[in-house]
């Protein structure tokens, strides 16, 4: 299929960026497991990187929720905390998955610790990267469509730019029956493209994007939405690229 709608990557990659990691109903990456064992076929273990996530939960404490759950794939996660050097372990990893949590932090983190042109550098060299919510929002240009409070910050909203546009996960479609008075995720993103001109993909809940080479295909059960500065948004169904 023809790419159609959304900005072409420059360099071959490997991607999986996905809205969330837990659905309604099911358990954590439950309802994607099947797609994850696809995309990490062949791979041993995954290295994962626990920053997103702020206080309640250790770093160990939350690389047991995809360790559990790729144990059921017969994969192997370990955390990049876990490691005296994290750039060599990003260096040296077999695949990269980014979980969930808060993204200032997670870009925070990642600064201090000066791992986002490592990371970018083993992606852009072919290392399969997934990454959600969060991890996802890093796939874009910048941070500055996250939905999440900046209760830290990075020294750049700048991300690690696999995708020549921004992400916002969990994209809710405005309520017809709602009572609230804020803003919609729609306003909010019409207010960034005020003062930015990057498109914006709305990744609803469930689904998610499969970067492979220079293609890119839309998955899961939802369209996404499409805003470009100026032009009315777009719904891109599943399976268009």
């Amino acid at each position: 299929m023809s790419h159609t709608y959304l900005p072409q990557p420059s360099e071959n990659l490997n991607l999986l960026v996905v809205s969330t990691s837990k659905i309604h109903g099911s358990t954590y990456m439950g309802y994607l497991l099947d797609e994850v064992a696809d995309f990490f076929k062949g791979v041993q273990e995954v290295l994962f990187v626990p920053y997103a996530r702020p206080g309640g939960i250790s770093h160990d404490g939350y690389t047991e929720y995809p360790r559990k759950a790729f144990a059921e794939i017969g994969i192997a996660v370990k955390g990049i905390h876990e490691f005296d050097n994290p750039a060599k372990a990003i260096t040296n990893a077999q695949a990269i998955f980014t979980g969930g949590g808060n993204t200032f932090l997670l870009l925070k983190t990642l600064y201090e610790l000066q791992l986002v042109e490592p990371l970018r550098q083993a992606v852009k060299s072919g290392t399969p990267y997934m990454g959600s919510s969060a991890g996802s929002n890093i796939t874009g240009l910048t941070v500055g469509t996250t939905n999440d409070m900046p209760i830290v910050y990075p020294p750049s909203f700048n991300a690690l730019q696999f995708l020549d546009f921004n992400i916002n996960p969990h994209y809710l479609d405005p309520d017809p029956n709602s009572t609230h008075q804020g803003e919609t995720r729609e306003k909010r993103i019409n207010e960034f493209h005020s003062m930015n001109d990057q498109a914006v993909l709305g990744l609803r809940e469930g689904s998610w994007l499969h970067v492979e080479n220079s293609s890119i295909t839309l998955k899961g059960p939802h369209k996404a939405r499409l805003f470009e500065k100026g032009k009315v948004p777009k719904e891109i169904e599943v399976g268009q690229v």
